[in-house]
């Protein structure tokens, strides 16, 4: 990746992420919408401290830079990645639970069920999840409904049993009896990939894409799915939790199997570059309009925190 490559990455990244977070910001208010009740505002408040602590946007990102890739650029593309965002969000909440990973730091700051209590995190994750769905099919209005029904088709499909929920529930089994290397891929395949690679074919389905644009972006996207992964695995035993902003070598601690424990950090670097190079080969149809996403490749198996 080039200097001048990199240094339109990040600018993309930044952008995108604070036409995000300004949306967020709108959408997660205390001021009731139509049709509402009300906004009970602790809830509000425990909902925006999940969403509104920082953090890259990078499946919003990808899901607008996809979009982008076919020329398409919309207040409704927007729409459709706040939405994304709230389903990761959301389980960023509950994976942090002490039922789940037990955390008390997420992007440096206390997780939600320690800024408030455990039943208003909860709350906050099942809100925050179903109010995607709400963005998606009444926000968004301004797509088609066959490509708002394929939105919320495939993010359900991305984020529940047969994805990343599913993948949390194989995680927890995994501490108990420890995966094959099938079997880690498959859990992190639905755990972490899933709501990745719905992302960058979701960005084809907003921008109108042929069939095949989207099966080829959903394949970059399980691609740097399974890259993001081992990075995150990699850095669980490389970086410290000041770098990271929540703590690491838990996955050692708790005896996880991890391809990184499996096969060590050498192995996994190896397999990192060679994801990048597939993620690339895929986008080579597209020519220079896929620079910044190549970049994104490139940033997800190379990332410090």
């Amino acid at each position: 990746m080039t200097i001048s490559a990199h240094e339109d990455f990040e600018k993309a990244l930044l952008r995108r992420a604070r036409a995000v977070e300004e949306l967020l910001r709108r959408l997660l208010s205390d001021h009731d919408a139509e049709g509402e009740i009300a906004r009970p505002p602790a809830l509000m408040a425990a909902m925006r401290h999940g969403v509104l602590n920082g953090g890259k946007r990078l499946r919003p990102f990808l899901l607008l830079e996809s979009a982008a890739l076919f020329g398409h650029e919309s207040a409704d593309a927007l729409h459709v990645a706040a939405a994304l965002e709230c389903v990761h969000c959301y389980s960023l909440i509950h994976d942090d639970l002490p039922a789940m990973d037990d955390d008390d730091l997420r992007r440096g700051q206390p997780t939600v069920h320690r800024a408030f209590d455990e039943a208003t995190a909860i709350l906050a994750g099942d809100s925050l999840l179903t109010f995607a769905f709400e963005i998606i099919s009444d926000r968004a209005a301004g797509l088609p409904a066959a490509q708002r029904l394929a939105l919320v088709s495939g993010l359900a499909r991305a984020a529940g049993h047969g994805g990343m929920a599913g993948g949390q529930a194989l995680d927890l089994q995994a501490e108990k009896a420890a995966p094959d290397e099938a079997g880690i891929i498959r859990l992190q395949a639905m755990k972490t990939g899933a709501l990745i690679r719905h992302a960058c074919e979701a960005g084809a389905i907003v921008a109108g894409a042929a069939s095949s644009d989207r099966e080829r972006l959903a394949e970059f996207g399980s691609a740097i799915g399974l890259a993001f992964q081992l990075a995150d695995d990699l850095l669980d035993v490389t970086a410290t939790t000041e770098t990271m902003g929540k703590a690491t070598g838990k996955d050692a601690a708790a005896g996880k199997a991890t391809l990184v424990a499996l096969h060590g950090t050498e192995w996994a670097r190896e397999q990192l570059a060679g994801l990048v190079e597939e993620a690339h080969t895929l986008l080579k149809p597209y020519g220079e309009r896929a620079t910044i996403l190549k970049s994104a490749a490139s940033f997800i198996a190379d990332r410090q925190r």
